[in-house]
């Protein structure tokens, strides 16, 4: 099975919300991944997520309620065979503490996918447009994902 770790920040926004999409969506593909999610820093471990990016996920078919956060463990860099982030500032923080063996395992999640786009926008500080679009990219992410594992 392959298990992929999505991270952002805090992993209250991106991150979990890729996570719900992908588990979802990877279940109707009738793909065997299994997802996480998880931040660079530690802001908020054992917060929910934001209620924004709950409702919003949630108003789309994708629970999302029972999140909570967590920051990147050292166990993750052998547990997953993907390290997926959301932008270029936590790739740098991850990529830091990332051991020389699993530095290969870890990408930006939208190139990973096969996007254009590098990044997905932290929506944390904007409004509902930054949130429908931060769900929007990790769809068209996650989507990408599923044909390049060969989801039907």
């Amino acid at each position: 099975m392959t298990r992929l770790l999505f991270v952002c920040m805090g992993n209250i926004c991106r991150s979990p919300t890729v996570e719900a999409v992908a588990r979802v969506e990877f279940a109707k593909a009738g793909l065997a991944i299994e997802v996480a999610s998880a931040g660079t820093e530690a802001y908020h471990v054992g917060d929910g997520a934001d209620p924004r990016s709950i409702a919003l996920a949630e108003a789309h078919g994708y629970p999302m309620a029972a999140h909570r956060a967590r920051q990147v463990a050292d166990a993750d860099f052998e547990a997953f065979d993907h390290l997926l982030v959301m932008d270029e500032v936590n790739l740098r923080a991850l990529l830091r503490r990332t051991p020389t063996a699993a530095r290969e395992r870890v990408a930006l999640f939208l190139p990973f996918a096969g996007l254009a786009e590098r990044e997905l926008p932290d929506p944390y500080y904007g409004g509902p447009a930054e949130f429908r679009r931060a769900l929007d990219l990790a769809r068209d992410g996650v989507s990408a994902l599923a044909r390049r594992f060969g989801g039907a």
